[in-house]
Parts: structure tokens; sequence; C-alpha cells
């Protein structure tokens, strides 16, 4: 019915930029909030980024002002650029959606990501 694919996960040194991209595709009305979360070994998952359909958004404390989440609603697409990375950044990144969907007609079902591997070496 519907999918989120990820991409621009990689390896960067600290102090680097990478950029995550995903795209949601298939039998979509509206993409209502997207967000990017994080999860490390051993650890549970967690928010690091979110945004409204109307573009406000909502950051973790350890990203206010390195990262920056952003969407198209056109392409249903989110970002999330991530600057000054730190060791302590690498993790698993999962995008999330909330969405509306045509058919079957359903609302606000959540979907996920696969995960996209994200590494800062030191």
């Amino acid at each position: 019915q519907v999918q989120l694919v990820e991409s621009g996960g990689g390896l960067v040194q600290a102090g680097g930029s990478l950029r995550l991209s995903c795209a949601a595709s298939g039998s979509i009305s509206s993409v209502n909030g997207m967000g990017w979360y994080r999860q490390a070994p051993g650890k549970q998952r967690e928010l690091v980024a979110a945004i409204t359909r109307a573009g406000s958004t909502n950051y973790a404390d350890f990203v206010k002002g390195r990262f920056t989440i952003s969407r198209d609603n056109a392409k249903n697409t989110v970002y999330l650029q991530m600057n000054s990375l730190k060791p302590e950044d690498t993790s698993v990144y999962y995008c999330h959606a909330n969405i509306d969907l045509k058919v079957p007609f359903w609302t606000g079902r959540d979907y996920w990501g696969q995960g996209t591997q994200v590494t800062v070496s030191s």
C-alpha cells in the first residue's frame, strides 16, 4: 500500500554533515506528520525531529542547533540535514510518517522506513 524509502546515510567524520531523505509512495491521500527517529544498539528508539504538514517543527534537545528537518509536500518527502555530527550521533535512523490512505480508505496510519545507518567517526 505505502512505502517509505530512505536514503543518504553513510560514514562521516566528526564535524561533518549528512542529509537524509525519505520519500513516501503508494495509495496516499495525504501525508500528515513526518519525522526522524534513531536507535542505537541496546538502546530504545528515540525521536530526533518531527514536522507537521504545515511545517511546524520539533527537535530533541540533543540535536537542536545542529539538525534541520524539512519537507516537500508535493513530493511526499521529508529531509534531515545533519551538521556538526558527533560520534554519539551514530545510529540507525528511521523515517516515520502518519498517512491518510486512498485505497483502502484509512486515516492516520503510521508507517516506518527500513532504516539507514549513520556512522560518525572520531
